[in-house]
């Protein structure tokens, strides 16, 4: 051969996207549409251990100032934990379907 290489195998894959008729544009999109999922549950997760760990505080300092029993402090406390039990299981559902990057 004379050192060019015309088989598939060697050209890059954006190159071949950039010569079909549409540009590649719809293998785009379908990145684009996965890409804009997860940062919205990402956004999604993120506000809800801001508002878990502000709302956690503010009910220890409800409790305390109220005089509230253990017991109702303690179901705070079990709220809490299952909403950062989600944001966990959500965030690694997340780095799954990003191929763990």
């Amino acid at each position: 051969m004379d050192g060019c290489a015309s088989d598939d195998r060697t050209v890059p894959q954006t190159l071949l996207r950039r010569m079909e008729p549409d540009g590649g544009q719809d293998a785009m999109r379908g990145g684009d549409d996965k890409d804009r999922t997860l940062a919205r549950q990402a956004r999604l997760v993120s506000i809800v251990i801001a508002a878990t760990m502000v709302l956690w505080m503010l009910s220890q300092w409800v409790g305390r100032e109220l005089g509230l029993d253990m017991r109702y402090v303690f179901l705070f406390d079990l709220f809490a934990l299952a909403g950062f039990i989600w944001a966990l299981v959500v965030t690694w559902q997340i780095w799954r379907k990003r191929g763990g990057e």
